[in-house]
């Protein structure tokens, strides 16, 4: 096994470790917040080896079937797993239908994407898709802190932990769809140019086979 497909394996191999530590069996609690901040620690560096192992992979030549299905496998899981986990953690910020939405989202496009590869055809991300991913990093982390903490006061300044999550909770969710909807539309215009040319490929075979008989 290559370099960039452990680094993949070793991020899901972090998802039961983040569950353990967001469940109620986790055995350090206490108002230090011990807990909360190795989760986050653990989801940023989960979030981390996501574009770390891309880009190995492209600069390195290594790019591999069994890449390519873990790296997007690895994300789901992990997003889904977080965001699970939050809705019974701290349900305050994070109600059942936002992780509804979030994870039906990352279905969609799995599936989309999966029909895509069959029709011969793929779609890249959109800077809305990195936009969505970038939100949902902060919108886990600062809803774990927010278990903890509702701000952080540092004399100076004050860091509203609680108000960030809410807020990118809510954002996370409104580009979450808007990304879907824009995936969806780039998809159906590339599956109609796809079933067209298989119409005209059709009808030139057609009239081949025509022309020969004559």
């Amino acid at each position: 096994m290559n370099l960039p497909n452990s680094i993949t394996l070793s991020r899901i191999l972090m998802i039961p470790l983040l569950l353990w530590i967001l469940s109620p069996r986790f055995p350090w609690h206490s108002a230090a917040g011990e807990q909360e901040l190795l989760a986050s620690a653990l989801f940023i560096l989960a979030s981390i080896t996501d574009g770390v192992d891309g880009y190995l992979a492209r600069k390195r030549g290594q790019i591999t079937t069994m890449g390519i299905l873990l790296d997007p496998l690895a994300d789901k899981i992990m997003v889904t797993a977080a965001f699970i986990a939050l809705v019974a953690y701290n349900p305050s910020v994070v109600k059942v239908w936002i992780a509804v939405v979030i994870i039906s989202r990352e279905f969609l496009i799995s599936g989309l994407r999966s029909i895509a590869s069959s029709e011969g055809f793929t779609i890249q991300a959109s800077d809305l898709g990195k936009l969505k991913t970038v939100l949902q990093i902060v919108a886990v982390v600062s809803a774990i802190l927010a278990h903890r903490w509702y701000e952080w006061d540092f004399g100076i300044f004050v860091v509203p932990v609680h108000i960030t999550a809410v807020t990118a909770i809510y954002w996370a969710t409104l580009v979450s769809t808007i990304s879907a909807i824009d995936y969806f539309i780039g998809f159906w215009r590339k599956i109609d140019y796809a079933a067209d040319d298989r119409r005209k490929a059709f009808v030139l075979t057609r009239k081949g086979g025509r022309s020969a008989s004559s």
